[in-house]
């Protein structure tokens, strides 16, 4: 049964790839599309430099995390751009921990780089967008979730193809909603990251009716990376004890404690958040839609399974290939205006198309709810709906949103 199921998906996977390109070579053109010749689409990637890995790390993050996703990324956007006359080149920088991220785009534009994917934190992402404003460059962001920068420090010449931290909150808590598990038990951790994730889990958890019955910082330390026990352990065991509430969220970005958290609770109750059960924009046991075959190509090229970043880099790269192949160029300005237009569609393996907003430049995209091993649901819930798109459930919507775009 698992066989045929994975052979229809490479069967669809198949088919969904010649209807594209079919798309691409019969559907109208855009006005502002170029002439018919060679096109030459030079994409640029920049990442950080990962410190090497700590030997007590149960699963470290590969060194290329987002770059390997990349790569497939351009494999994909030149299987369809041969038979189009189109060039993909990939020119790859991985930043030391000193060194500018706003002087390294500036050479990547100097060299001919029109599109940029970065997966950097957010001061590199507003330094990098800031160098390049005014030069025929579009940034994707692939990498930071803060919701600064689909608001006050939005930027025109970015599109964001990481779900925000709003929309990894609204996607979980649009699940406990249908579960009615209204009653939350918030940890937060000490890093800026957890504090930002809690301030978004209260935002969404007010935004569908949950309630945070308990709030408390973590101060144990980080027990998820101890090796052993440690007499500090009785006290977190006891943490939770005297509060009824529904479900623990864990706001973790840093990995320091919320994977301690199951199974340590004085009741015996779920744990979400940043670990547990969590929202993300892919998992590696997504198989459905023909995802399958895109965990196949990827395993191969990389020798590892696809992570979130890999999977939205691999997103970013796509999308320039979709627009570059509907507007038959690699004018900048054209494809920026294509990735906002009612035209674009992306297809990425969730079932429905993806588009960009057109207010915050924030990529609509359905978001996986797992468990390690297993996927649980997908965000949207069919329960919410919204008068543009369900997609638009999820995240800061337009009349709320502090984006202006400059």
């Amino acid at each position: 049964m698992t066989i045929r199921i994975l052979l229809a998906g490479r069967i669809f996977a198949a088919f969904a790839g010649l209807l594209a390109l079919v798309t691409a070579l019969w559907l109208p053109v855009p006005a502002n599309a170029q002439a018919a010749g060679d096109v030459d689409v030079q994409i640029g990637f920049m990442m950080r430099k990962l410190p090497p890995p700590l030997p007590y790390v149960v699963d470290p993050l590969p060194q290329d995390e987002g770059l390997a996703g990349a790569r497939v990324g351009l494999t994909d956007n030149a299987t369809t751009g041969r038979f189009l006359r189109q060039n993909y080149k990939l020119s790859e920088v991985v930043l030391e921990k000193d060194q500018s991220a706003a002087d390294a785009a500036v050479k990547l534009a100097d060299a001919g780089v029109r599109f940029l994917v970065v997966t950097l934190p957010a001061n590199d992402l507003v330094a990098v967008a800031d160098a390049l404003k005014g030069r025929d460059v579009v940034v994707f962001n692939a990498g930071a979730t803060d919701d600064s920068l689909r608001g006050a420090d939005c930027r025109a010449n970015v599109y964001h193809v990481a779900p925000s931290r709003a929309m990894l909150t609204d996607a979980l808590v649009q699940y406990l909603a249908v579960k009615r598990w209204s009653r939350l038990f918030l940890i937060t951790g000490p890093a800026p990251g957890d504090k930002l994730y809690a301030e978004a889990l209260k935002r969404s958890a007010h935004k569908f009716g949950l309630k945070i019955v308990a709030e408390k910082p973590w101060e144990f330390g980080p027990l998820a990376r101890a090796r052993a026990d440690s007499p500090i352990q009785a006290e977190a065991l006891v943490f939770t004890r005297g509060t009824d509430y529904d479900i623990m969220i864990v706001a973790d970005e840093e990995g320091d404690f919320g994977d301690y958290i199951p199974y340590h609770t004085w009741d015996p109750k779920l744990v979400a958040g940043t670990q547990g059960l969590i929202a993300a924009s892919w998992h590696r046991a997504q198989d459905a839609w023909g995802a399958a075959q895109l965990q196949s190509r990827f395993l191969r090229a990389a020798k590892r399974y696809m992570r979130p970043l890999d999977y939205q880099a691999w997103t970013a790269v796509r999308a320039i290939g979709e627009a570059v192949t509907r507007t038959k160029g690699a004018d900048p300005a054209a494809v920026a205006r294509f990735l906002t237009s009612p035209d674009f569609e992306l297809a990425a393996f969730k079932g429905v198309p993806l588009s960009f907003r057109t207010w915050d430049h924030q990529l609509r995209q359905p978001l996986l709810l797992a468990q390690p091993m297993l996927l649980v649901s997908v965000s949207p819930q069919t329960q919410f709906l919204h008068q543009r798109s369900p997609l638009d459930s999820l995240g800061t919507d337009e009349p709320e949103s502090a984006c202006r775009l400059q």
